[in-house]
Parts: structure tokens; C-alpha cells; sequence
């Protein structure tokens, strides 16, 4: 699947700002990682775009109904790794893929609604910042800190890097994702 292909089933199906914002900001650190592994970008790319597509019309269901559509288009990978997503699927963890977008999701909306909070956003934004923030439990509550320690210890990563590399990544494109 292309990415302008994946962009076509994402404009369908979500109309928030704020969706399609976490989905695409996911889309860019998935994208990095697999630049940084030697992974396929665009599969990667478009399981982060497509992650929560169907969270919108389709909350019940989710995420049944975009691994549903992928399955159907012969995208077992990227359906798999989105079946996966969250732990309590109780879904199998088969790739770097799987494992890397359990640990970016809920950790990247964290990251940006923690960055919402500061006056100068991202800029200066530090790990041990949103490491505080996220002993905070009245802070973004809806955000599960089990999901976010469980999706780090699968992909196998260092806490504070993976932080520091989700926050680069955001940095980077703070204009497009307006967080400036």
C-alpha cells in the first residue's frame, strides 16, 4: 500500500483535528523509526497514519474495521501491527513494527499533550520533563501509563532515548503538527 493510497482510507474515514493530528504525528515517528532500524518506511508510515483510523465513526469497533480494510487490500502486516496496538487485545507481537507502534502511540500523544501545556511547546521540551508528567496521575489521565511502559519494554528500547527520539521527531515538524 502507498502512502497516498493510506491517505485516501484515512480522509474517509476521520474528520477531528485532533485525530487526524495524533494520527499523523504517530505517522512521523513510525516513519523515523523505520528509517533509523532499516525498516520499510512506507509500511511503517502508513501503520502509523492508519492506527486509529476507524477510532472515529467506529469506536466500538475499533480497531476491527481498518484491519478489516487492510486485510482486504492484502496488507497483513501493517493490519497485524494495528490489530496489536494496544495490549489488552491480548493480540500477538510478531514484528519490530508491532512492538514499535505499541510503544509510540500512546507515548507520542502523551508527549503533545504535555507539550500543549508549555508556553513554548516542544521547544526545550526534555525527557525528564515528561517523565515527571507522566508520574503526574491527574495529568492527561485517559493516557495509559502501563500501555506506554509495556510498548518500551517490548520494542526493547531505553526510556529516556525513546522519549528524546519522539520528541526530535515532533520537533521537527512542530509547524505541520502546530505545535509551536
Amino acid at each position: 500500500m502507498t502512502r497516498q493510497e493510506a491517505q485516501e482510507i484515512f480522509t474517509k474515514l476521520i474528520d477531528n483535528e485532533s485525530l487526524k493530528r495524533h494520527c499523523r504525528s504517530v505517522e512521523l515517528v513510525m516513519e523515523a523509526y523505520a528509517e533509523a532500524l532499516g525498516e520499510d518506511v512506507e509500511a511503517w508510515s502508513v501503520a502509523g497514519l492508519l492506527h486509529d483510523a476507524d477510532y472515529e465513526k467506529y469506536p466500538d469497533q475499533h480497531p476491527k474495521v481498518i484491519v478489516k480494510i487492510l486485510e482486504d487490500l492484502g496488507e497483513h502486516v501493517i493490519a497485524h501491527a494495528i490489530s496489536a496496538h494496544y495490549t489488552h487485545w491480548g493480540v500477538s507481537y510478531d514484528t519490530l513494527m508491532d512492538k514499535y507502534l505499541l510503544a509510540v502511540d500512546e507515548l507520542t500523544g502523551f508527549i503533545i499533550a504535555a507539550s500543549l501545556m508549555r508556553p513554548t511547546r516542544l521547544d526545550g521540551m526534555t525527557p525528564s520533563s515528561v517523565i515527571k508528567k507522566l508520574k503526574t496521575k491527574g495529568f492527561a489521565s485517559g493516557v495509559d501509563r502501563n500501555e506506554i511502559d509495556q510498548g518500551i519494554a517490548l520494542a526493547g528500547l531505553d526510556r529516556t532515548a525513546h522519549i528524546q527520539f519522539i520528541i526530535d521527531v515532533l520537533y521537527r515538524n512542530r509547524q505541520e503538527l502546530d505545535l509551536v
